[in-house]
């Protein structure tokens, strides 16, 4: 029953780059345990190796759960399996369109880039897939920089990986 506590508080907690997404739906918060005293073991994933962002992930989950009464938190980073865009959930690539970030367009088996392609990215603004990479790197670097071709608007792409 405890664990579905936690499971609740932490489903809330966001992505600070990407406010409008949990770590839940994120597919980054992947296991919590607890030990035989009071001790809480939340594992996540980062997105890829030396996201900056996990250390504030980190200490969101520590004060979400504070909060709450549980004060014995340890965060651990698990990095195999590595962290996958198909982790996203369905609730998480709409909310990343909602927000105006375009949600990865392949699976990560794709290797279109192999070749110089780009994947067909859809606008979040007007919803063509009418539209262009601008930079493999966007505001973070787990996205890229894209631009409408019909509504002129630029915006982020998920990058698959």
């Amino acid at each position: 029953m405890k664990t579905n506590q936690i499971y609740n508080i932490l489903s809330q907690v966001t992505d600070p780059e990407i406010p409008v997404i949990t770590i839940a739906e994120l597919g980054i918060l992947k296991d919590v345990k607890w030990d035989d005293g009071d001790k809480i073991t939340v594992y996540i994933t980062p997105t890829y190796n030396g996201c900056p962002a996990m250390d504030m992930i980190t200490v969101n989950i520590k004060s979400a759960l504070q909060e709450h009464g549980y004060d014995n938190v340890e965060v651990i980073s698990v990095l195999e399996p590595a962290w996958t865009t198909d982790w996203i959930t369905k609730e998480g690539r709409q909310k990343l369109l909602d927000y105006g970030i375009s949600p990865p367009a392949e699976k990560t088996g794709d290797v279109s880039f192999l070749h110089g392609d780009s994947p067909k990215v859809q606008c979040p603004q007007c919803k063509s897939y009418h539209t262009e990479l601008i930079s493999r790197f966007g505001s973070t670097a787990c996205k890229a920089l894209y631009k409408c071709k019909d509504c002129l608007e630029p915006f982020d792409y998920f990058k698959c990986h």
